[in-house]
């Protein structure tokens, strides 16, 4: 008989995500990970305002939730007074990108020694489906009913790509949630982060492309195959700055 896979010690019940979200996908993947590195009764959430708010109900964790788009201050202020935790941000590209850009660009150009985990999901997606800074060319929104105009909006930050071309972070990559292989990628990326954290390299971001049903206003199944046939052409999946501290 095969071993059976049992669930992270830390997640503690089922959370209130909407049918076919990815939230659930990236969250255990971010539990695993802890469990293997020895590092899940030593990690401190610091969470966005957002879908990503129900991660805090199902976890047996220290959490902090914070104010719309401050985690990564919040982050940065913990790994000041408790270096020797693990502290993992966890948000979603409204609140990381559209609301709390300021503190999410200063937390890396200040190569803080913290862990981002941003799902993009091309939306704001408990508000109501607003249109984001990662929102498509075309894509229609509460707030762009007829699609995104990027004459005028601009386009679709690029986040991951933009911090590891201009600051000195330690880890920075892209994964998705959109097919089993794609999933196991993206836990070795998150395994990744978490590693250059507890190594003292500094500032480590994995951003992940999560379907959201709802919003999209598909089925689950198309919802996933919208990331595999649309977005992961303009958000390339991969890794884009990783590097090892010299002792």
């Amino acid at each position: 008989m095969g071993k059976t896979r049992k669930t992270p010690s830390i997640i503690d019940k089922p959370m209130n995500f909407c049918p076919g979200c990815g939230h659930g996908i990236i969250i255990r993947l971010i539990c695993e990970v802890l469990e293997e590195l020895g590092q899940d009764n030593n990690v401190i959430f610091p969470i966005g305002v957002g879908c990503s708010s129900n991660l805090g109900g199902g976890l047996v964790a220290d959490r902090f939730h914070c104010s719309h788009g401050r985690a990564a201050a919040v982050a940065s202020g913990m790994k000041a007074v408790s270096p020797e935790n693990i502290i993992v941000s966890y948000q979603g590209d409204g609140d990381a990108y559209s609301i709390g850009i300021a503190e999410t660009i200063n937390a890396a150009y200040r190569n803080e020694n913290i862990t981002v985990v941003t799902v993009n999901n091309t939306n704001f997606g408990m508000t109501g489906g607003q249109m984001s800074w990662t929102t498509m060319p075309k894509q229609k929104t509460t707030t762009s009913q007829l699609g995104r105009d990027c004459d005028k909006t601009g386009y679709p930050m690029k986040f991951p790509e933009l911090v590891a071309s201009q600051f000195n972070i330690a880890y920075a990559a892209r994964g998705s949630v959109h097919s089993p292989a794609s999933i196991n990628k993206t836990k070795s990326y998150i395994k990744k982060a978490i590693e250059s954290q507890m190594n003292n390299e500094g500032y480590s971001v994995v951003e992940v492309m999560s379907p959201c049903p709802v919003n999209w206003n598909m089925t689950p199944v198309e919802a996933m195959d919208r990331i595999k046939n649309e977005l992961i052409d303009y958000f390339e999946l991969g890794e884009f700055k990783q590097r090892e501290v010299i002792k």
